[in-house]
């Protein structure tokens, strides 16, 4: 009887379910696919002697076509762009940045800049190709936010100390500790 009980318990373990990913790799190429025809038929309408080239000049050619009446990216798509830059943004090396909203912002705007250079003749991997537009997005914002706290810490240095920690007058043991940190911090 024991071992009955045991071996239920054993069955119940190798039933689990496997982990659902938060984009579904086969469904985001095909979207991503049904994209590019969409926007290959209204290209064939603009540009001239389009259906008469080869695979490879259609491809350098409407990955440079711009166009108002060019199609959308769809909402489907727009969302897996959004969970790829959410879900990166969890990392631990990129968790306690106070712009990590701004970060995912850039990653989405890279991913729809960059939609028509993804070629799915060459790649069947839509998520790992925006997984890492999204990265170098995320560290070009970092490189850049680093930047402009280097120009304000320049700046603060310059003008002196004094006329940022007074208060009306006043200086506070707060604000000292505050200037202390900066003091410190520009010294490294």
């Amino acid at each position: 009887m024991c071992y009955n009980v045991h071996k239920a318990r054993t069955d119940m373990k190798t039933t689990k379910k496997q982990k659902q990913h938060y984009v579904d790799n086969q469904e985001f190429l095909a979207a991503i696919i049904k994209y590019k025809e969409r926007v290959y038929n209204v290209a064939i309408k603009e540009i001239p002697g389009l259906a008469e080239m080869d695979d490879e000049e259609q491809f350098a050619v409407l990955k440079t076509w711009k166009s108002p009446n060019k199609p959308r990216v769809g909402n489907y798509i727009g969302s897996c762009f959004l969970k790829i830059a959410t879900h990166l943004s969890y990392r631990p090396n990129f968790i306690n940045y106070m712009y990590k909203d701004d970060m995912v912002c850039d990653g989405i705007e890279n991913c729809i800049q960059y939609i028509d250079n993804f070629n799915p003749a060459k790649s069947k991997n839509p998520f790992a190709y925006f997984t890492q537009i999204v990265y170098y997005a995320f560290l070009r914002r970092i490189a850049k936010e680093k930047r402009q706290l280097d120009i304000k810490d320049k700046i603060l240095e310059k003008s002196g100390y004094d006329h940022v920690f007074t208060v009306d007058g006043d200086t506070d043991s707060g604000y000292n500790q505050i200037k202390s940190r900066v003091e410190m911090n520009s010294k490294r």
